[in-house]
């Protein structure tokens, strides 16, 4: 097991390091078999510092990422404590991924509760009208409403897109397979 520490824009000095490893050794408890626990920094802005750990696991990847304004301790804190937490969350479906041996959960019962309180039921149905545009008309229409995201059918293709707004200030657009 071991962690792999890359960086874009920013100085990689001994004591983020240690920070990293002491940090992620605390996770590596949750896995028998060898994997590598990735974390990228990366400087966004003047200021901004960008903490992406990923955990690629045999069938799925555990993914989590944090933006820290000019601390970038608390960014790596962070973005390791939302992997742990997802690890919680997901303990069942993770147990095919995570050693069989489930005892080390029995310690952590107190994020049980937690999370039950964090899971979100759908409030709030909405209908509207869907009529095919073009991706011109459907940014226009996503821009004048204040949405982050805007569904619509391609004029083109006669299939439901979805186009929406990125973290970092660019559009995606969702395309169904032909």
């Amino acid at each position: 097991m071991n962690t792999k520490i890359t960086a874009k824009n920013v100085i990689i000095t001994p004591g983020i390091t240690n920070r990293i490893t002491k940090k992620t050794e605390k996770l590596y408890r949750y896995f028998d078999q060898d994997i590598v626990i990735q974390v990228h920094i990366n400087k966004i802005g003047a200021k901004n510092k960008k903490v992406e750990v990923t955990i690629p696991l045999k069938g799925t990847i555990l993914r989590a990422e944090s933006i820290g304004d000019d601390n970038l301790f608390i960014a790596i804190d962070s973005a390791l404590s939302k992997i742990e937490r997802q690890i919680h969350k997901h303990k069942t479906k993770l147990s095919k991924f995570i050693k069989q041996d489930n005892s080390i959960f029995e310690e952590f019962e107190f994020f049980d509760s937690l999370l039950d309180e964090e899971e979100k039921n759908v409030e709030k149905r909405k209908t509207y009208p869907v009529r095919p545009m073009s991706l011109e008309d459907a940014k226009l229409n996503m821009e004048m409403l204040g949405h982050s995201f805007y569904i619509y059918i391609d004029a083109d293709t006669n299939l439901t897109n979805v186009l929406y707004l990125r973290k970092d200030g660019t559009l995606g657009l969702l395309e169904p397979e032909r």
